[in-house]
Order: C-alpha cells, then structure tokens, then sequence
C-alpha cells in the first residue's frame, strides 16, 4: 500500500492543495457573510433565512468536505514522509492547521447560534474574527515554503 501511494504522491500533494484552496475560500467567506447577518438580518426575517441557507450550504457543501479531504491527504503525506519532524516548520505548520480546525468549529457553533436566532455577536466581533485565518494561513505558508525556522 505504502509503494502505492508514494507512487501517486503528487496527486495527493494536488489534492491537498485543492482541498486547502477550497477550504481556505470558505474561511475567509463566511466570517463576511456573518457580519452582513448581525447588522443586516433581524430574527426570522426573509433576508435572515437567506443567510442561514448561505451559511448552512456553504459549510455542509464546500468547507466540510475540503477540511477532511486536506486533513486525510496531509496525514497521508506525513505518512509518506513529507514531514520534518525535528524541524521547527513541521510543528509550526501542524500546531496552525489545528488551530485553524478549531476556528472552522467556532464558525461552525456560530452559525446555529444564527439558526437558532441567538446571535449575541456583532459585525465587529465577526470582522476581527475574519482575520484569524488569515493570520494562520501566513503562517503555514512562510512554514512550508520558506521554513525560516
């Protein structure tokens, strides 16, 4: 087994990549669509329906599915090898891409708090939010590609 998946090695190093891309596109997304929900949408209004439908499709379509998708390929690659693990960028790069599964599940208990229509969180909170994956994603790329540490 081992033989053949390092024989299609750079397929799952393309899949990874895809799934991260996709993964990454969502992150950044629904922390904006959140905003436009607290200061736009009262509870139960049309409009408050159709963020909840947005979000909803958004993480169970296309988030979901690209973070295990990058999950199961990463760890396939580490078992491959791909990982340094006495250099500091594999630690940096696993410690960020848990921390942005933990922000993934925020989101995720913040949009049935939408549903349920007990949002306490203002647009604020959602835009300063927004920019913990991108913090993260700077991370992991200067660690993987640049490895300065």
């Amino acid at each position: 087994m081992m033989d053949f998946l390092s024989s299609i090695y750079p397929w799952i190093k393309a899949l990874h990549i895809m799934a991260v891309l996709a993964w990454m596109a969502g992150l950044f997304y629904l922390p904006r669509l959140f905003v436009y929900h607290a200061e736009k949408a009262t509870v139960g209004s049309e409009l408050d329906q159709t963020f909840q439908i947005m979000e909803e499709k958004l993480l169970r379509v296309i988030m979901n599915p690209a973070m295990i998708v990058a999950w199961i390929a990463g760890l396939i690659m580490i078992g491959l090898g791909a990982f340094d693990w006495a250099a500091v960028w594999s630690w940096v790069k696993l410690v960020s891409v848990i921390l942005m599964t933990g922000a993934h599940g925020w989101m995720s208990a913040r949009r049935k708090e939408f549903a349920a229509g007990i949002n306490t969180r203002s647009g604020r909170t959602y835009r300063l939010f927004n920019e913990v994956p991108t913090v993260l994603m700077v991370l992991i790329v200067v660690a993987v590609i640049v490895r300065p540490f």
